[in-house]
């Protein structure tokens, strides 16, 4: 083989491109759109950026009941449902509609629970919040929330990226793209699970998708190592570690001068985030450093994998500047297959799980000064059948999926407290007041933060993509807003 066959085959198409007119031109429209980023952008990716317009809230705590609740027992109380309990479910709600485990007649099913007003607002919840009604007066409760998917993994990935399919940007990656994050040291996007198991929709629900990858969600874990492979190798010292780190990024910023591709950008900001977290994130992820009464107040156990500690950790991480988190928490698909999935015998203590920190950490962010400044939102991504499921006969309790109206509440970041909004009808079946979607939601959440939903976007295949979708449809929803 001569010399120049050899040159032919390790030559790329991006040097080809680089030596032609036409390389030349878009190396330098890149270098071009590089060179506009403020300093601290360029060289920091999670810098703190400007909002669109003042904002309401600087921060998220995003807490996602995997599975989703079921509203008809726990916020949208319905008397004519339990009135009448067990009795045919009407024609006129079968026509057309479609289910995901419901077949033939169902029948109607009312609540086994109590409901009575809390707060001074009189907000009307059910008897298994203990410690949350007490909290109500900071809650704004949406009871009209209505979505276009009835299985959970396409739900939830039109809650958080905007679409039922995957390959979009979640929500965390646009708002920390959009805004930065206020510590260069922790992730700006921080994902805790709990429940024993990710949600449905997996990682994509935090995945950066088309953004650079610098913005996608760091998941941690509250037992063992905080992150997996953050800590040095054996035998590889912090001093060795770090003269790692500065070879590769004197490589990275070669190649970054010599291609301008913004993916090296984010390699060398992740190299360097990686480092700083290993000292910050062990920090703020060691519960045992709280006092003994906020432990008790949570009921968080230090070391121990729960939705109490994760509650916690997001105080915690919220108060250090990190800019989004987001909390999923397992187990709320009541089907009503087996005791263990029920909303007689099982419901209770689910609820139970969440319900002290749930109250605790409202309370901890309002003596802390934060919760003006911080959204909490609190929901599942689809509601439940007013009908009984009985899949396969069975004669334990149970809802299946419902698109066409759930509930969801919210605290904090510019939201009124004590509201009741929407309502659904008699039997809790359709949204007959204030019907809000998941793309208002969006908005609206966006428009909190200071980002304006119909501008921010992200150049991609060809359009300009943004999380509430291509049309202007989505709505901020100001009847919400303190």
């Amino acid at each position: 083989m001569d010399l120049r066959q050899r040159c032919a085959q390790v030559a790329t198409r991006r040097h080809f491109l680089l030596e032609s007119t036409l390389g030349s031109l878009a190396f330098g429209w890149l270098l071009g759109r590089w060179a506009q980023a403020t300093p601290s952008r360029r060289y920091n990716p999670l810098a703190p950026r400007q909002p669109h317009h003042r904002p309401r809230a600087k921060h998220v705590i995003y807490l996602h009941m995997a599975g989703s609740p079921p509203q008809q027992d726990l916020f949208d109380y319905k008397p004519e449902l339990v009135k009448h309990h067990m009795k045919p479910c009407p024609e006129e709600l079968l026509k057309g509609q479609r289910f995901a485990f419901i077949k033939g007649r169902p029948k109607l099913l009312g609540t086994p629970y109590k409901f009575r007003p809390r707060g001074q607002c009189g907000m009307v919840i059910s008897e298994l919040w203990k410690h949350w009604g007490e909290v109500v007066d900071e809650v704004c409760l949406i009871r009209s929330m209505n979505t276009d998917q009835f299985n959970h993994a396409p739900a939830q990935l039109l809650l958080y990226t905007g679409s039922p399919r995957f390959g979009g940007a979640s929500m965390g990656s646009w708002i920390t793209w959009g805004l930065g994050s206020e510590n260069e040291n922790l992730p700006g996007f921080v994902v805790l699970i709990s429940g024993g198991t990710d949600p449905s929709g997996g990682k994509a629900l935090w995945s950066s998708g088309f953004l650079p990858g610098v913005y996608q969600g760091v998941q941690c874990r509250t037992s063992g190592e905080p992150i997996l492979f953050v800590s040095n190798p054996r035998g590889m010292s912090t001093n060795l570690r770090r003269r790692t780190i500065e070879a590769l990024e004197r490589l990275n910023q070669y190649e970054l001068k010599l291609f301008g591709d913004p993916d090296t950008l984010t390699r060398i900001r992740q190299y360097e985030l990686a480092f700083r977290m290993q000292m910050a994130v062990p920090e703020v992820m060691d519960l045992s450093r709280e006092p003994k009464h906020v432990l008790q107040m949570y009921g968080a156990t230090p070391g121990k994998s729960s939705f109490a500690n994760n509650c916690l950790l997001a105080r915690r991480l919220i108060e250090r500047g990190v800019r989004y988190v987001q909390l999923f928490d397992w187990g709320w698909d009541t089907h009503g297959t087996a005791k263990s999935n029920d909303i007689v015998y099982y419901l209770p203590k689910k609820v139970a799980q969440v319900d002290r920190p749930l109250a605790a950490l409202i309370r901890d962010l309002k003596q802390r000064g934060l919760l003006e400044e911080t959204l909490v939102i609190f929901s599942g991504e689809f509601g439940r059948t007013s009908m009984n499921e009985a899949r396969n006969g069975s004669k334990y309790l149970g809802r299946d999926h419902h698109p066409h109206a759930f509930s969801l509440w919210m605290a904090g970041g510019g939201v009124r407290g004590g509201l009741s909004f929407g309502a659904t009808d008699d039997l809790g079946y359709f949204i007959t007041e204030g019907k809000v979607t998941v793309r208002d939601l969006q908005a609206t959440i966006l428009y909190l933060m200071g980002l304006d939903p119909y501008r921010l976007s992200y150049p991609f295949q060809g359009l300009q993509q943004r999380l509430i979708g291509p049309t202007d449809d989505p709505k901020v929803r100001h009847e919400l807003l303190a």
